[in-house]
């Protein structure tokens, strides 16, 4: 591997080291790969300072200037796709076919998200007095990213940020830091000074940023355990908040339901970055009367589907991508065998090195077991029978997460009746992720507050400004 690659932070438009440094490994190997910088406070103060001298010009700046410059972060990263993807692999472990899809989906946000039109001035009049709303930027962000999507859930945060007219501070995790270090280099010569600060550091900086007074809005997305620290600790300054947080979301096969053609679909939709993903699904009701046969559909997918190293030719799925989730979900496992639940997949972990979780199937385990209960966050998937609508509707939405759900049947209708009756942010009927950068996305219940992404998300970096102006009173016969 030679030697760790060193990286820097970005803050005031400059590069910036820091004494103390973070090891980032690689989940395939367990090597170190690169070293990158574990800031200290006085460079999270120094960070926000920059962002605070820039907000007023960054603010005053036209929108169509800031449209422009968006668009070109987004020219950037494509530019630098293969730079990128390549330490996405290195750090995230997901193949590289599906680090090249993630940096191009994150250009693609910045395009779309610049051509996005908002209410920035709505106004109202009456013979006696003008009114105008105006919407108007929260001063400085604090964008706190996880460790799953780790480019293009940035730049959820920065478009959106920075299209308002909002100055971000931006913290990678510390699993996954390098990809977003490196986008922060590559715009040093695109945003003016100060807009967007790229620091990294331990778990200990996060907390630091949301209760630092300098910051106006903590924009996060990780576990909702951690977005309740993040929330307490936001209460010193009343800071806004935008919380995408964890989900437990339910998959419904119907009776009537295209086995072979959906099998795909629902197997992709609960296993893409080894099911390391807020909306993947994580438990699956199928009718009794089909549940055999999409059970073995799933398990033959399961046998098919090659896993190992991402910079591999031919590999479909990476590790998990740190030890700390690996070993939760070997608890899990374990947990799961002890209730003498069958596995119709996966089941036992490999030896040796690299954090690889077998795609793992529970057959038909009670709702009481934990592999329901809870959100893995990793490649096993409890498969549960169901007899009636009523019935499964009631155990869909029988828990505190609320982010999304799916339904899958040939009557098209029943299939909607249902996905309305679901208590999630989002539903989808015979599809999944089908994401846009125009489509808001919002948590329901412990799965988060506020919206991201659609106008309603670029509003949520906004505050409003109502201006009531009192009309001259004029005179009869006045001029």
């Amino acid at each position: 591997m030679g030697n760790p690659i060193e990286f820097s932070m970005t803050i005031d438009g400059k590069a910036v080291d820091a004494s103390r440094r973070i090891e980032v490994l690689d989940p395939a190997t367990e090597q170190v790969v690169a070293r990158a910088p574990d800031a200290a406070p006085r460079q999270l103060d120094e960070a926000v300072a920059s962002a605070r001298r820039a907000a007023p010009a960054w603010a005053g700046l036209p929108l169509e200037e800031r449209r422009k410059l968006i668009a070109r972060v987004g020219e950037v990263i494509v530019s630098n796709q293969e730079t990128l993807a390549q330490l996405l692999t290195r750090e995230q472990g997901k193949p590289l076919a599906a680090a090249r899809q993630e940096v191009m989906a994150a250009a693609f946000w910045c395009t779309a998200t610049a051509g996005l039109d908002f209410p920035a001035d709505v106004s109202t009049e009456s013979p006696e007095e003008l009114v105008r709303v105006l919407r108007v930027p929260l001063g400085v962000v604090g964008g706190i990213v996880p460790w799953n999507f780790p480019l293009v859930l940035a730049i959820w945060k920065i478009a959106p940020a920075l299209l308002t007219g909002n100055t971000m501070v931006l913290k990678p995790s510390p699993f996954t830091p390098l990809a977003t270090l490196k986008l922060g280099e590559l715009l040093r010569d695109v945003l003016p000074p100060g807009v967007l600060n790229v620091i990294s550091g331990s778990d200990a900086l996060g907390p630091l940023m949301s209760e630092h007074p300098g910051i106006d809005k903590i924009s996060f997305t990780g576990s909702t355990q951690t977005g309740r620290a993040v929330m307490a600790s936001a209460a010193g300054n009343l800071k806004r908040l935008t919380l995408e947080l964890g989900g437990n979301d339910a998959a419904i096969v119907m009776a009537d339901a295209d086995i072979n053609a959906i099998a795909p679909l629902i197997f992709w939709g609960a296993f893409a970055n080894s099911a390391q993903y807020c909306l993947a699904i994580k438990r699956l009701y199928i009718h009794e009367d089909v549940y055999d046969r999409m059970a073995q559909a799933l398990a033959r997918l399961a046998r098919e589907t090659r896993l190992g190293a991402g910079n591999v030719e031919g590999v479909q799925l990476g590790p998990v991508q740190n030890r700390r989730q690996f070993e939760r979900l070997k608890r899990l496992l374990e947990d799961t065998r002890s209730q003498g639940c069958r596995f119709l997949a996966g089941g036992e972990v490999p030896e040796g090195k690299g954090y690889f979780f077998p795609i793992t199937l529970v057959d038909n385990p009670p709702d009481t077991a934990r592999v329901v209960r809870e959100e893995p966050f990793g490649p096993i998937l409890p498969l549960l029978s169901f007899r009636d609508e009523e019935e499964v509707i009631a155990r869909a939405n029988d828990s505190e997460y609320g982010l999304g759900g799916s339904v899958w049947g040939c009557d098209h209708a029943a299939a909607t009746r249902v996905a309305l009756r679901l208590n999630t942010g989002t539903v989808w009927v015979n599809q999944i992720h089908t994401l846009k950068p125009s489509k808001p996305m919002a948590g329901h219940k412990q799965s988060g507050i506020g919206i991201e992404n659609g106008v309603d998300g670029l509003l949520e970096y906004t505050v409003p400004r109502t201006v009531s102006v009192k009309r001259p009173h004029r005179t009869q016969g006045g001029s």
